[in-house]
C-alpha cells in the first residue's frame, strides 16, 4: 500500500484547510552571520501564528535536489514529483484554460533580447509587459510547419505558450534557454529516439519566429522551455476527498492546480485581490491553494530588499486569512529562492501549520532559523498534505 492508497482508506469528513504558498520564499544570508530575507522582514502576524503553531522545514523533492516549480508544488500537493514528472509547457497551457489533447507537446517560451552578435543581453526581455506582450505573441502566429498544427498563447509578461500537434511528437526535448546571458540560444536536442520529431519542429518553428521578431525593439528572439505532454494525475477529490479551490495570479500554478482537480476560482490580480476571492468562496470549499509569486521573482532578481518588502506584503494578509478560521493554516513555499543566488535552490524550506490540534513548539518566529528546530523537523514535501489532512481532522486512525 503506498502513501495514496493509505490516505484514501483513512480519509474523512473535517475542517477547512488553507495553504499558502509564498513561491521561493526560503533565502539565505548575504553575508556571513546576516539574517535571511525572512529574517529581515517585519512579519509580527506570521510570528504571532508561529508561537501558537508548529514548524519545521520541508523538503521539495529530495535532499540536494533543486526543483522547479512544477515539482515543487506537485510536492506541496502530495505527489511524488519523481513519479508524476510535468512538464513546465503543459503547466503554462492549462493555466491558461488551453485544451490540451494526447497528440500535444506543449512549451512554455519566453521572450528575450539577443544582441547584433546573437547572444542573449536579457532573458526576459526587459520583462516586456503583458499588453504589449500578447500583440507580439500574434505575429508568430504566421509561423506554419507542414504536418503540425502550431498553437501560439500569450500569457504573462514575456510569457508565451506554444503547442504542437500531430502524430509521433514526443515531449522530451531540451531547453534552449542556456540560464545565462551572453549565450545564444540553445538547439532543442531530443532526449529519446520519440521525441527527434518534436525537435526538428521546434528547430523550424525558432527559425521563422527568429526572422519575424527580428525588428522587434525588446523582444527579438525567443528560448523555448519545458517540452511536455499531458500526465494522468488522481484528482483531489478522488485521493483526498477534497473539494478544492487554486487561487492564483500567475497562469502556470492555475495550470498545475487544475491538472490535480482543483477549481480555479476568481481572476485576482493582486495578493489583495486573492485575499478577496478566499472570503468570497469560503463556504464552497474545503480546501484553498492560495498562490503568492512575488517572493520568487525578487529573489530570482538577486534583489534581496524586495524581496524582504514582498514577505512583509504576504504577512500583511495573514489576519484576514486567520479571522476566516479554517481549521489548519498551512504556511510555506515552494522551493528557496536565495537572492544571494539569484535562482531556485536545494535548500530546505521553512514550513508551519497552525491549528488547535498544533503541538505548540518552542519557536518563536517564522524563520529558517527557527523552522530548523521546529517540531516538524526535516520532512519531504510529499508529507505535507497528511499532515494538513491530519490537523483538520480529516484522517481517521489505521489499524485496530
Amino acid at each position: 500500500m503506498d502513501l495514496h492508497e493509505l490516505i484514501q482508506t483513512l480519509k474523512t469528513d473535517g475542517g477547512k484547510i488553507v495553504m499558502l504558498v509564498s513561491d521561493g520564499i526560503g533565502g539565505l544570508p548575504m553575508t556571513p552571520g546576516g539574517p535571511t530575507e525572512l529574517e529581515a522582514a517585519k512579519t509580527p502576524n506570521l510570528d504571532a501564528l508561529a508561537k501558537k503553531g508548529t514548524l519545521g522545514m520541508s523538503i521539495p523533492i529530495l535532499p540536494g535536489i533543486t526543483p522547479g516549480s512544477g515539482p515543487g508544488h506537485l510536492g506541496l500537493f502530495g505527489y511524488d514529483p519523481l513519479k508524476y514528472p510535468i512538464g513546465r509547457g503543459v503547466l503554462e497551457a492549462s493555466g491558461i484554460a488551453f485544451p490540451v489533447g494526447p497528440n500535444d507537446v506543449c512549451i512554455r517560451c519566453n521572450f528575450c533580447t539577443i544582441g547584433p552578435d546573437g547572444k542573449i543581453t536579457d532573458r526576459r526581455a526587459g520583462r516586456i509587459p503583458t499588453e504589449e506582450s500578447a500583440e507580439v505573441v500574434k505575429t508568430l502566429r504566421a509561423v506554419k510547419i507542414p504536418g503540425v498544427e502550431v498553437f501560439v498563447e500569450p500569457v504573462k509578461e514575456h510569457r508565451f505558450v506554444v503547442v504542437f500537434r500531430g502524430e509521433g511528437l514526443g515531449g522530451n526535448v531540451a531547453d534552449t534557454d542556456p540560464q545565462k546571458v551572453g549565450f545564444e540560444p540553445l538547439d532543442p536536442v531530443a532526449k529519446d529516439d520519440a521525441s527527434k520529431k518534436t525537435a526538428e519542429v521546434a528547430k523550424e518553428f525558432f527559425r521563422q519566429a527568429k526572422e519575424i521578431l527580428a525588428s522587434q525593439p525588446k523582444a527579438n528572439c525567443l528560448t523555448m522551455r519545458g517540452f511536455a505532454t499531458k500526465p494522468t494525475l488522481p484528482s483531489y477529490k478522488e485521493l483526498y476527498g477534497l473539494n478544492a479551490a487554486a487561487i492564483a495570479v500567475y497562469p502556470m500554478y492555475k495550470g498545475l492546480a487544475s491538472l490535480v482537480g482543483m477549481e480555479l476560482v476568481g481572476q485576482p490580480k493582486s495578493l489583495a485581490e486573492e485575499i478577496e476571492v478566499l472570503k468570497e468562496n469560503w463556504d464552497k470549499y474545503d480546501f484553498f491553494f492560495v498562490h503568492f509569486k512575488y517572493t520568487d521573482s525578487r529573489g530570482e532578481d538577486g534583489d534581496f530588499d524586495a524581496k524582504v518588502k514582498m514577505i512583509e506584503e504576504l504577512d500583511a494578509v495573514v489576519p484576514a486569512i486567520e479571522a476566516l478560521g479554517p481549521a489548519a493554516l498551512v504556511v510555506t513555499g515552494d522551493h528557496s529562492t536565495p537572492a544571494k543566488m539569484a535562482s531556485h535552490s536545494f535548500h530546505p524550506v521553512p514550513t508551519m501549520i497552525v491549528s488547535d490540534l498544533a503541538r505548540p513548539d518552542a519557536c518563536a518566529a517564522f524563520s529558517e532559523t527557527e523552522a530548523n528546530k521546529g517540531g516538524l523537523g526535516h520532512f519531504q514535501a510529499i508529507y505535507l498534505m497528511p499532515l494538513a489532512m491530519a490537523h483538520a481532522g480529516r484522517l481517521e486512525k489505521y489499524g485496530a
